[in-house]
């Protein structure tokens, strides 16, 4: 198998955050549950990556480093810690994939547009095929510099379209899960 998932800061910090929005929480959890357990029976490693800063949501002390409530559980291949928006920056990520010579990443979950996006630019630039799989993928409002407000919605589209054909393949999970096979 030369495929994996990185399943990215899917972890409770979020809900502690003054941005959270429940509004996609359903449809974000039931797609991504339907990747993990689609890779799981495809025999798909699958690699929790959880990110962790000074902040008080984000810190290991806080006890929200931890997975989403309502995420399916599943026995990670393995899990690294992040400071960074990629998860290809400081730490173990690059060495376990090259040991397990993995050479096309499925990328799965939140901030669509922050680490999500950042990874799979970063993979791409390091010679790995990425599937992106916006569905199971999560953001939030952002605010405009005049105020106005960008929707989640948009930014998940804006981010498939500056990913596909240069970055990623974009794909539903089913799309994602066939290629893995």
């Amino acid at each position: 198998m030369n495929t994996a998932l990185l399943v990215i800061d899917v972890q409770e910090s979020f809900r502690h955050r003054p941005y959270w929005q429940d509004e996609h929480l359903d449809t974000f959890l039931a797609r991504s549950n339907a990747l993990i357990d689609g890779c799981i029976a495809r025999g798909v490693p699958i690699v929790r990556i959880l990110h962790v800063d000074g902040d008080a949501s984000f810190s290991l002390a806080s006890g929200h480093v931890r997975p989403l409530d309502g995420l399916a559980r599943y026995e990670a291949a393995a899990e690294f810690h992040k400071q960074r928006h990629s998860a290809l920056v400081g730490t173990g990520l690059p060495v376990w994939l090259k040991q397990q010579r993995i050479h096309r990443l499925i990328v799965s979950g939140i901030r669509t547009e922050q680490c999500c996006e950042t990874t799979t630019r970063h993979a791409n630039d390091e010679g790995y095929e990425v599937d992106f799989v916006p569905e199971a993928t999560l953001t939030f409002d952002l605010a405009y510099p005049d105020g106005s407000t960008f929707r989640s919605a948009d930014v998940v589209a804006r981010t498939a379209a500056v990913l596909t054909g240069r970055f990623a393949t974009i794909c539903t999970v089913e799309q994602a899960l066939a290629r893995a096979a």
